[in-house]
């Protein structure tokens, strides 16, 4: 196939681009490198069935030649990102999408949509299964990402409904891996760099909100899988284990070797206090379920922090 992947320089996208090329698609990534990096494509640069393209696609967008699959993975997708740049990330999930998939619709080509855990806000229902339709605050600080979301899967299911297109959905549980930014507020990244710097570990209220963390590598088993299934519905992918924020710094802590102390400073608001797949449909429609352990991930993730320290 011949594929475009927005967002194709950040974390989850420069890894899905590079699956692609390895499974023998052609790629186009879009990027307008806001939080992704060519660094994390660089070694893809020489390969003749990969291009890359300056873009924000919250703007008008258009490819050239046939397209059979659109990926729309572009997004701010981390705390301190969608803070910062909240009206960015309203963009990017309202206009980005339907940009995308205009262009999805005008190639004839499949749409497959990046969604997150983060439709489902503060669950009241746990674990969450793909018919819970959240508990999310609109109007909070967090609401711009998970509204953006929110919005993005209604304009995916009104074309796949209004205009027949074939479209998928995946939702997101705290992805973590190599090409990660330091200190991008996300969790797993931010307790690794500090531990790694010798600076004392942040956590958020006393530590016991829980998290589900999928390796990359599982993650993008998944999306290729859902992209290659006819499944039309959302579909949670990522890894049921669930710890608490302590736990995940005290492994951190122990991987790491790092003697930090962890301080403690009060709960951003909103913040979930549970946060788990139901991953039924992925495991019965795609035969997918996760295989690495949150330790086995960490150790990799940790060496690439490791590595640009180093530098």
């Amino acid at each position: 196939m011949r594929v475009v992947v927005t967002g194709g320089a950040g974390f989850l996208g420069s890894h899905l681009c590079e699956a692609l090329l390895d499974r023998g698609d052609a790629v186009v990534a879009m990027d307008n490198l806001i939080t992704g990096s060519q660094d994390n494509i660089a070694h893809l640069f020489g390969r003749d069935d990969f291009t890359f393209v300056r873009q924000d696609v919250s703007e008008y967008v258009w490819v050239p030649g046939n397209v059979d699959a659109v990926m729309h993975f572009a997004s701010p997708a981390s705390p301190r990102d969608y803070l910062e740049m909240p009206i960015q990330t309203l963009k990017v999930g309202s206009l980005g999408t339907h940009n995308t998939l205009g262009l999805a619709r005008a190639k004839a080509a499949r749409y497959f949509l990046a969604s997150t855990s983060e439709v489902y806000g503060d669950p009241l229902v746990h674990p969450q299964h793909e018919g819970y339709w959240g508990h999310v605050n609109p109007i909070g600080p967090r609401g711009v990402y998970d509204e953006a979301k929110r919005f993005a899967e209604a304009m995916t299911m009104a074309y796949h409904r209004y205009h027949g297109l074939d479209t998928r959905i995946v939702r997101f549980f705290n992805t973590y891996g190599p090409r990660m930014r330091p200190r991008d507020g996300r969790v797993v990244s931010n307790l690794v760099v500090q531990a790694l710097a010798g600076e004392p570990l942040t956590i958020y209220g006393e530590g016991q909100q829980t998290r589900s963390f999928g390796y990359v590598d599982d993650t993008i088993r998944g999306v290729l899988a859902l992209l290659d299934s006819d499944v039309n519905e959302p579909v949670n992918i990522g890894n049921p284990g669930e710890f608490t924020i302590l736990e995940l710094a005290e492994l951190v802590l122990e991987l790491t070797g790092s003697t930090s102390e962890l301080v403690y400073e009060p709960l951003p608001e909103d913040d979930p206090a549970q946060r788990r797949p139901d991953i039924t449909r992925a495991q019965t429609e795609l035969g997918w379920e996760p295989k690495i352990s949150l330790r086995e991930g960490l150790i990799p993730t940790i060496e690439f922090f490791s590595s640009l320290t180093v530098r």
